[in-house]
């Protein structure tokens, strides 16, 4: 009960719960001030415009919110007017649509926010289909909704200025949380009883997660100024807390090694249950942290895993006595894992609950946080050169385009009734760029629209009382919006009795309305679904190449930065953890598209069982590498054995040879030593074994992984 109501708490203090608030009062208050002075349709005209630009209000730095809003608000008086205009004969509408739809969409090409103006733009064309207004107030219409969207972005922007850092706050708490659940996966691999390649799929779906919010903090934390300049306690510490993060996810992506080598050695002694409880528990504190953060709260209970880390020491040291002692380096080395885990644990605790970053941020980091975020070039002609078959984004915004055009004649013809505008409303909210991301929306849409259809039917039927239905509306009106980016479905459920009371509000009172809505729905989901099918579809298999050439790209290179350590070469922090972050973000990437792949029809998933065996091969290599990289620190390994230069050697020519196979440029590796200079032949010490075994299955995993490259191209 206890995490039930954690989680529910989490949820009134978490970014969506903030955003939904934020976004129902901007968009409400302009209905509600006119309301009281006679204006109300004057309200309404404004809160359409502001409900336009609240798309684009997505998490991110202020400056770039902003900006996007300003372009909205531009967009979508130019819509509102054009649609206007074109509206009063349907043979130029019809052109309209067309020509506005794909213009917008095509606004993908420039990245998510862009593609939130495009969202927008489309909406305000939607509200202007049926709007009952003469050739003589269009202008004075959209001059309203741009005023609307104008005090949308002066609340917003007011509303972040108030509270700088609690958007990044809400953030990092929820990008810790993304991680503790990613603790407790891996975990489970030490569980006897767990299934190794369940545990692997979920692993991979919370690998995504953990990679989509780092981004969102990254984004928010390192693409302004405000906090990465700014020399305040408050963004110091949470620069800080995000940096240790990151480390943290490091030292869990270590501890990985063949889970079924290590039950079979070590399945009968119970050490592996006791890690498996260890890690359970180191997984609580951290979620302790993050829901203090979450909640802008200190935690001042923090609990050190000395005792136990020191008992499960004793536990490996006598099972080296009775064992050889060889067989034990694998516990050893997770043993030290686990004591890097505790440390960076209590990192984070410190950081987070120091009332002075004083101290704190004198430590020399030298990282280079602007070259931890990517840049989007907004430049004309980025838009114009993907007019081509060739570009994703150029085939969805004909798709997108041609099925709003057959869309609008489909209710034209049928005569829907006065909201036939649904059913343009269901095609472009549910056509994505891929087809599972559209299969996705349109099983959603249709499933959230028939349950808040009913949900919505009983409260116009059952509960008459206007203050009752008014209080339920702002809680739908809220829900719709702190869910829209959480639980899609959750979101369509909310909004559906949402916008039937609207219309209740508005004068519209009949029953059938329900009826209407669901139609719209079902026959705009009718046309989307055939759209993704017959109109330049976008199947991730021809993407995929791209995706299996970045991440070994991106391992070869993490691999080149940690073997140049290993040679004696100096390495910044900066390229380190740039090589590091990269390998994160392309392998979540390839995991996305694989996931992607799963729900698309049998007869396009080319290769599927081989792309499966690629991404758990690649995060098995990708765990190699962080184990190798946490235990070089400090214990000059390039003045080990010759064999280990050999052994890295072959294993970056290797991925190399796959890079060049799937289109990459191949990685350079510089050391500053060679296998004929580094010194004579000695009895190796632990830790030189330790490494010779480590770079002996990064090897295999090499070889492994070029296998797999030639039957998915073959």
């Amino acid at each position: 009960m206890n995490i039930q109501l954690r989680e529910i708490k989490g949820f009134f203090y978490s970014q969506y719960f903030s955003d939904g608030l934020r976004m129902c009062l901007g968009i409400l208050a302009p209905a509600l001030a006119f309301y009281f002075v006679h204006r109300f349709d004057l309200g309404i005209t404004l809160s359409l415009g502001a409900l336009c630009v609240s798309v684009v209000d997505t998490p991110g730095p202020l400056v770039y919110k902003r900006n996007a809003m300003l372009v909205s608000t531009a967009c979508i008086f130019l819509v509102a007017i054009a649609t206007g205009f074109a509206r009063f004969n349907a043979v130029t509408l019809g052109i309209g649509i067309t020509v506005i739809t794909f213009i917008f969409s095509m606004l993908a090409v420039y990245g998510t926010r862009a593609a939130a103006i495009g969202t927008g733009a489309m909406l305000m064309m939607i509200f202007m289909i049926e709007k009952p207004i003469s050739p003589s107030e269009v202008l004075a219409y959209s001059a309203e909704a741009t005023a609307g969207g104008l005090w949308y972005t002066f609340f917003s922007l007011l509303f972040f200025s108030i509270r700088p850092y609690r958007a990044a706050q809400q953030a990092l708490g929820e990008s810790i949380m993304d991680v503790v659940r990613f603790l407790r996966v891996k975990a489970d691999f030490y569980l006897p009883d767990m299934d190794i390649d369940d545990n692997y799929r979920k692993l991979v779906s919370q690998q995504i997660e953990v990679s989509q919010h780092q981004d969102a903090v990254r984004e928010l934390l390192f693409k302004s100024r405000l906090m990465v300049k700014e020399s305040t306690n408050a963004s110091r510490i949470l620069v800080l807390t995000f940096v240790d993060l990151v480390d943290l996810y490091e030292q869990i992506l270590a501890t990985h090694y063949d889970y079924g080598e290590v039950r079979e050695k070590f399945g009968d002694t119970g050490i592996l249950e006791e890690i498996a409880r260890l890690l359970q528990r180191m997984a609580h504190e951290l979620e302790n942290i993050g829901y203090a953060v979450l909640a802008n709260k200190r935690y001042n209970h923090s609990h050190d895993f000395i005792a136990e880390l020191d008992n499960l020491k004793r536990r490996i040291d006598e099972l080296s006595a009775t064992q050889n002692g060889a067989s034990s380096l694998v516990l050893k080395k997770i043993l030290v894992n686990l004591r890097d885990l505790n440390e960076n644990i209590h990192n984070i605790f410190s950081y987070y609950n120091s009332r002075s970053s004083k101290g704190l941020i004198e430590t020399p980091r030298n990282v280079e946080y602007s070259k931890f975020v990517t840049r989007q070039d907004y430049a004309p002609q980025v838009y114009f050169d993907n007019f081509s078959l060739s570009s994703s984004s150029f085939r969805h915004a004909v798709r997108v385009s041609l099925a709003c055009l057959v869309g609008f004649v489909t209710a034209r013809l049928l005569f829907l009734g006065h909201h036939s505008y649904w059913v343009l409303l269901t095609i472009i909210v549910i056509l994505k760029p891929g087809f599972s991301l559209s299969k996705q929306r349109n099983y959603q849409r249709l499933i959230g629209t028939i349950g808040g259809g009913i949900i919505g039917l009983v409260i116009l039927k059952f509960i008459p009382n206007k203050e009752v239905q008014f209080i339920l509306f702002i809680v739908l009106m809220i829900g719709t919006y702190s869910f829209t980016r959480l639980n899609y479905v959750v979101a369509v459920i909310f909004m559906t009795p949402y916008v039937l009371l609207l219309f209740k509000f508005l004068g519209v009172t009949q029953i059938s309305l329900v009826e209407e809505r669901i139609i719209d729905t079902v026959i705009g989901s009718v046309i989307a679904f055939i759209a993704i099918y017959a109109i330049f579809p976008t199947w991730e298999f021809n993407q995929v190449q791209q995706s299996l050439g970045d991440v070994v790209r991106a391992n070869t290179n993490y691999l080149a930065r940690i073997a140049e350590n290993i040679t004696g070469r100096a390495i910044s922090v900066t390229d380190y953890k740039l090589a590091r972050k990269d390998v994160y973000v392309k392998s979540a990437n390839l995991s996305a598209t694989f996931e992607r792949m799963t729900s698309e029809p049998k007869s396009k998933q080319k290769k599927i069982k081989e792309i499966h065996k690629f991404v758990v091969l690649n995060h098995i290599l990708s765990s190699y590498l962080a184990n190798l990289a946490s235990g070089i620190t400090g214990k000059n390994l390039h003045l080990s054995q010759p064999e280990n230069l050999k052994l890295i050697r072959k294993s970056i020519a290797v991925l190399n040879e796959s890079n060049r196979k799937l289109g990459e440029s191949p990685v350079d590796f510089i050391s500053e030593k060679s296998a004929a200079n580094i010194g004579e032949t000695k009895e190796p010490t632990a830790n030189e074994s330790l490494l010779k075994e480590q770079l002996g299955f990064i090897n295999k995993i090499s070889y492994d992984i070029a296998k797999v490259t030639e039957n998915i191209l073959a």
